[in-house]
C-alpha cells in the first residue's frame, strides 16, 4: 500500500493563562509534563512523526515565537525529532497567519504538500486511532476538501466550540454544515442530547495548494503581508526569522473566522477515542485518572478525606496536603499557590490578570527562566544581594559579558565548568568556586557530557538581569 508523505505544521504558541501558575507567558504549557514523563509539546511532535500503512510524517514545520526557539529545539532534540523548519513569528497574530506562513514555506519545497495542521498541546491517549481518523480524512482531501476533525463530546463542555454535523448517520468523514461559539451550560446540553454535534478540536488537514486558494478567496487582507513575511524572511542558527515589518500589517485572526467558517468545502472526521486540550485543571483532573474518591493527588501531595480534588505541587521542596476538601483543586509552585473550586476552572485567567494588574511577577514570568544553555532560578533576594542555582547543558555556553554593579561567586555543585575570568581560564569541578569581580569580562561554559549545576551569588548595588553587556554569544543575542 502507498503512504502520502504529510508534513505536520505545530503551532507552539500561546500563553495557556487557564493553567496558571505552572502555565506562564514566559513558559506555557506546552513545554510543561503536564500528563507523564514527556512535554505536550514533546508527545505532539512524536504523535505527528514515523509512519503507518496509509501515512508518511514528514519533518515538521514549527511555528513559535523568538522567546521559545531554543525551548523548541532542545525539547525536540530530546525528543529525538529533527524538524524540518522552525519558524519565527515577531509577534502573535492568531492562528491564519501563522497557517498561511507554514502553507507558503511548503508549497516552495513540495507544491502538492499535504499538511496536517495541529496545536502542540493537546493530549491524544491512542496514537493509532489517531492515525486512522487522520488517514479516513485522505479522501475528501484529494477531492479538494478542507478537513477538520471533531471529537465526539463526553459531556456538555461550554469551554469549546462546536461542529454541526450535515447528516451525522453517514459515518466518516462527513459534511460539515456549521462551526457553533462557545454555547451556555444549556445550549451545551441540548447539543449533547441532539447528537449531530462535535467538539471543534483546531486540527486541520488540507492540501497546501487547496488551503492557499480559500485563503485567497476569503481572506484576500492576509496574503500581501504573510506572502512578504515569508519571501523576505531571514535565516538565524537554523531558524527562520519571518520578517517583522509585512508580518505586523497582518490580521490578528484565527483561520476559523478567516477561511473555515466562510468555506463551503469543508469535512469532517469523528474522533472518539480520547482528546482533551486541556483547556483548564479540571480537564487535567479529568484525563489525570481520579481515584475511587474522586481524588488526583501527585507525587509532592497528600489527600487525607478528600473528594473530587485535585492536589499538584510542582515544587521540589513543596509538600501539599489537602484535609476534607471536595471539588477543590489546588496546585503549588515555588512562587505561587491557586486555590480554587473545581467549578472556577475557566476563571483561573481573572487571577492571571489580577496579579498583571498589581504587576506580580507571578502573573507572567516562570520560576525557572529558560535560555539557550539551560536555565536559571532565583532562590534568595535581598537588599544587595542574590542567590541562584544555574544548570549549564552540555557543551553549551554563556555569553562572554561583564556587569556594571555586581559582583559574582560561583559554586560548582555538579558537574564540570570552564571558567574565564579576564585573560585568565580554568576548570572547575564539583565543590571548588571562583570570584568574580565586578566589571570583570567573564563566561562560564560546560564542556562535559552532563549538565553542570553551581550555585551563584551575586552582591552589589543592583542585580537586575538588564545589568549584562554582551560581548560574544553563540546564540547572537544582543
Amino acid at each position: 500500500m502507498s503512504r502520502t508523505h504529510i508534513t505536520p505544521v505545530i503551532l507552539c504558541g500561546g500563553s495557556g493563562t487557564r493553567l496558571w501558575p505552572l502555565s506562564r507567558k514566559s513558559y506555557p504549557k506546552q513545554f510543561s509534563k503536564l500528563m507523564g514523563e514527556e512535554t505536550l509539546f514533546q508527545a505532539s511532535a512524536r504523535r505527528l512523526s514515523g509512519s503507518t500503512n496509509a501515512l508518511n510524517f514528514r519533518a515538521p514545520v514549527v511555528l513559535t515565537n523568538s522567546d521559545f526557539r531554543f525551548i523548541v529545539t532542545e525539547q525536540l532534540q530530546a525528543a529525538g525529532i529533527d524538524p524540518g523548519a522552525i519558524l519565527i513569528e515577531p509577534e502573535g497574530r492568531n492562528t491564519a497567519p501563522a497557517v498561511l506562513a507554514a502553507t507558503l514555506h511548503a508549497l516552495v519545497e513540495d507544491t502538492e504538500a499535504v499538511l496536517l495542521v495541529a496545536p502542540s498541546d493537546h493530549v491524544v491517549p491512542d496514537i493509532d486511532a489517531f492515525h486512522v481518523a487522520v488517514a479516513q480524512g485522505l479522501g475528501p482531501v484529494g477531492q479538494g476538501e478542507l478537513v477538520t476533525f471533531g471529537i465526539t463530546p463526553s459531556h456538555a463542555e461550554t469551554a469549546y466550540g462546536y461542529l454541526e454535523l450535515a447528516d451525522a448517520s453517514e459515518g466518516a468523514p462527513v459534511k460539515l454544515s456549521r462551526f457553533v461559539e462557545k454555547p451556555n451550560a444549556e445550549r451545551a446540553v441540548e447539543m449533547l442530547a441532539a447528537g449531530n454535534f462535535l467538539w471543534n478540536a483546531g486540527i486541520f488537514l488540507f492540501r497546501a495548494a487547496d488551503i492557499l486558494a480559500a485563503f485567497e478567496t476569503h481572506a484576500p487582507g492576509l496574503m500581501e503581508p504573510v506572502r512578504a513575511a515569508v519571501a523576505e524572511a531571514k535565516t538565524d542558527l537554523g531558524f527562520l526569522r519571518l520578517a517583522p515589518e509585512p508580518w505586523a500589517e497582518a490580521e490578528d485572526i484565527s483561520i476559523d473566522y478567516a477561511v473555515m467558517e466562510r468555506a463551503s468545502n469543508l469535512s469532517v472526521v469523528p474522533f472518539s477515542s480520547g482528546w482533551s486540550d486541556l483547556g483548564g485543571w479540571d480537564a487535567v483532573w479529568r484525563e489525570s485518572g481520579p481515584d475511587a474518591a474522586g481524588v488526583v493527588a501527585g507525587a509532592g501531595a497528600t489527600a487525607i478525606d478528600c473528594r473530587d480534588t485535585l492536589l499538584r505541587s510542582d515544587s521540589e521542596r513543596l509538600e501539599l496536603v489537602g484535609i476534607g476538601l471536595e471539588n477543590i483543586m489546588a496546585v503549588a509552585m515555588n512562587d505561587a499557590v491557586l486555590v480554587a473550586d473545581m467549578s472556577r476552572a475557566q476563571d483561573v485567567k481573572k487571577a492571571v490578570a489580577a496579579l498583571k494588574a498589581k504587576t506580580a511577577d507571578q502573573a507572567t514570568h516562570f520560576p525557572k527562566d529558560h535560555r539557550p544553555w539551560g536555565w536559571f532560578e532565583s532562590l534568595v533576594v535581598g537588599g544587595r544581594f542574590q542567590v541562584k542555582r544555574i544548570l549549564v547543558h552540555p557543551g553549551a555556553a554563556l555569553s562572554l559579558q561583564s556587569h556594571f554593579h555586581r559582583s559574582e561567586h560561583w559554586i560548582v555543585v555538579e558537574g564540570t565548568a570552564k571558567v574565564t575570568v579576564d585573560d585568565e581560564v580554568k576548570l572547575l569541578t564539583e565543590n571548588q568556586s571562583v570570584y568574580i569581580p565586578l566589571g570583570a569580562v567573564h563566561r562560564m561554559e560546560n564542556p562535559g557530557k552532563v549538565p553542570m549545576v553551581l550555585i551563584e551569588v551575586q552582591t552589589g548595588s543592583y542585580v537586575g538581569e538588564d545589568d549584562i553587556v554582551r560581548y560574544e554569544d553563540v546564540y547572537s543575542r544582543n
